[in-house]
């Protein structure tokens, strides 16, 4: 691990305590643009700590945030921050809302860490070293999705796509051993790369949602692509699916 990945460890494991020392989250709600699209205050605290920490850091970077971005003007190095990814899980004490941060370079990924504070869970990657759950390596699994499981995404933000994302669901479940889905899409992406299970997609999910999963589920050896085979984009939203290669080919088969 390069001393900068443990800066940004360190700063995101702080920032969780803001998460863990919440009380009445639920009452402490304004909605955003979009169905089912909530933040809280402590989505604002988690997210004004992070660019405040991870500015002095890391003076050259700019960032982009779900709760805003700050520092647009153009320099080398960008953050993509979600500052609780399943704030809905957060709300209402789930207990499985994650931290995610990735650190890129134009259309590169160079760093990603994940972290689930309930369970202590944190998935990390570098550019070309490989992917880490609590310091040890993950690979994907090598399970087909036939005889796997999938998680996914119910684009709850956009309920236009219910009826394309049901059926998609259904499709995946009738093909596959089970699906799952945990609420918070960045923590769904990386029990992929840990091979917990074989898929996970979602329609017009936000790059502050999969940034750093991208890099930690390649890192793992999987596949991240758009539904139209693209690269996950890092300026909008995608949709995106991520797997293991066998599976990903048995998934886009599917669609």
């Amino acid at each position: 691990m390069t001393p900068e990945l443990k800066q940004i460890i360190d700063i995101v494991r702080d920032a969780s305590k803001i998460m863990l020392s919440a009380h009445d989250a639920e009452n402490a709600v304004t909605a955003k643009e979009g169905k089912k699209n909530y933040v809280t205050i402590f989505d604002v605290a988690v997210q004004t700590y992070l660019f405040e920490q991870l500015s002095q850091a890391f003076p050259t970077a700019v960032f982009m945030g779900e709760e805003g971005t700050e520092n647009a003007e153009s320099k080398a190095f960008r953050f993509i921050i979600d500052p609780i990814d399943g704030t809905t899980n957060f709300m209402q004490n789930f207990r499985c809302s994650t931290i995610s941060v990735a650190l890129c370079e134009g259309d590169s990924i160079l760093k990603g860490v994940v972290y689930n504070p309930y369970t202590d869970e944190l998935f990390y990657a570098e550019t070309g070293q490989g992917a880490f759950y609590n310091g040890r390596p993950i690979h994907v699994s090598d399970r087909t999705l036939a005889e796997g499981m999938a998680l996914v995404g119910t684009c709850p933000y956009h309920p236009e796509n219910t009826d394309a994302t049901f059926a998609l669901i259904r499709r995946v479940f009738d093909y596959s051993r089970d699906i799952r889905r945990s609420g918070s899409a960045a923590y769904d992406i990386c029990c992929v790369a840990q091979g917990r299970a074989e898929v996970f997609f979602e329609q017009e999910l936000q790059p502050w949602d999969y940034a750093a999963g991208t890099l930690i589920v390649r890192e793992a050896g999987g596949r991240c692509e758009t539904y139209d085979g693209n690269d996950p984009c890092l300026s909008h939203g995608s949709d995106v699916v991520f797997a293991n290669p066998q599976a990903f080919e048995e998934f886009k088969k599917l669609l």
